[in-house]
């Protein structure tokens, strides 16, 4: 069976994009903190606690009374969740036998107190749920939340929460000059050659990388042609400089790079119809390079997709794209947001 086409956009929960777990009725077996881990649930059959198994997840005691237990995530970045990925990994004896997942967007930095009086909107109403599995759920709600609720019913184990949707950034940090491919201000892949070794979505992450596995690296190519990812931008606008970084890849880093950019999705299959925004240049290995677009004070726009190359093959760290968003975009953003803020889902 087909992956659902949603695991290719963000986590929107990921610690990796600053998500967090901001509370829990219950965690008495297994921290709540894990179910935003980035990494893939592990587990040790030997490992042992003085409350029992010690499990890579959320869990929860059994429950002797009526009721559910439930967990809250603030999104790393709020956006319009398309699909969720409830992962049971492990928990074979002890998982949840249904499950729900409830959405709000709530303005500001709310605590626990002003969580309590959200009102939430069923995003995954109560559904079965099975045990070491990976259990999918397609969202068709299509406004944008802040925060999501999982609710495990009666009690039970997840391994991992995985929200995945299209970013809906506050388009009051995007003014001026900033990361336009960032994940965290509404960037994502959306086309990749080759991702063997790692996700092309790592380039666009927060931070710098720490380890060559934090980036993306594609297989050894051993025909003509070469590698390649298309980033769709936060919004439509000009770019001013760009990062290319190799960090961390020393022996495996490709032999050169180009990006190039273009306005309409219409037109990426038409190569005669990209710009280039950094021409084909050799790389150094475990480097920041940092290029240049256009002339000083000229930035290169309007550019909604980017397009980098590497020749042949290789891996890439992060892809940084610096620029403005157009007037256009950052409305279309507002909007979204003011929607956003109409539909029930903020604070009574």
């Amino acid at each position: 069976m087909p992956e659902p086409d949603y695991l290719a956009l963000p986590d929107l929960a990921s610690r990796e994009l600053a998500g967090s777990v901001v509370y829990a009725d219950d965690e008495f077996f297994a921290e709540k903190e894990n179910l935003i881990l980035a990494s893939e649930p592990v587990f040790d059959p030997a490992l042992f606690g003085h409350k029992g198994k010690v499990y890579d997840g959320w869990e929860t005691r059994r429950r002797r009374s009526p009721g559910q237990d439930a967990a809250i995530v603030r999104l790393g970045v709020p956006g319009v969740v398309r699909g969720v990925v409830v992962d049971t990994a492990f928990f074979r004896g002890n998982y949840p036998p249904q499950v729900a997942v409830d959405g709000a967007w709530i303005d500001g930095y709310p605590g626990v107190d002003d969580l309590a009086g959200a009102r939430w909107r069923p995003l995954v109403p109560e559904a079965e749920a099975a045990g070491d599995t990976r259990n999918h759920f397609a969202v068709p709600d299509s406004a944008p939340v802040t925060h999501v609720r999982l609710r495990m019913i009666p009690d039970g184990g997840v391994a991992r929460l995985r929200v995945h949707g299209d970013p809906t950034p506050d388009p009051t940090f995007l003014r001026g000059t900033v990361d336009l491919a960032a994940a965290e201000n509404g960037g994502r892949v959306v086309d990749c050659s080759d991702l063997f070794y790692s996700s092309p979505a790592n380039i666009i992450a927060p931070g710098r990388s720490r380890v060559m596995g934090e980036g993306w690296e594609n297989s050894r190519r051993r025909g003509g042609g070469n590698d390649h990812v298309t980033v769709a931008l936060a919004g439509e606008g000009s770019v001013d400089h760009v990062e290319i970084d190799t960090s961390y890849y020393i022996g495996n880093a490709p032999a050169s790079a180009s990006l190039r950019g273009i306005a309409s999705a219409e037109d990426l299959d038409h190569p005669d119809r990209w710009v280039d925004l950094v021409p084909r240049t050799p790389l150094q290995p475990d480097c920041r390079h940092r290029f240049l677009v256009g002339r000083p004070g000229h930035p290169v726009g309007p550019v909604h997709f980017v397009r980098l190359d590497v020749f042949p093959d290789g891996g890439i760290a992060r892809l940084r794209v610096h620029g403005t968003l157009s007037p256009e975009a950052l409305d279309q953003l507002a909007e979204r947001v003011a929607r956003a803020r109409h539909t029930g889902l903020t604070r009574p």
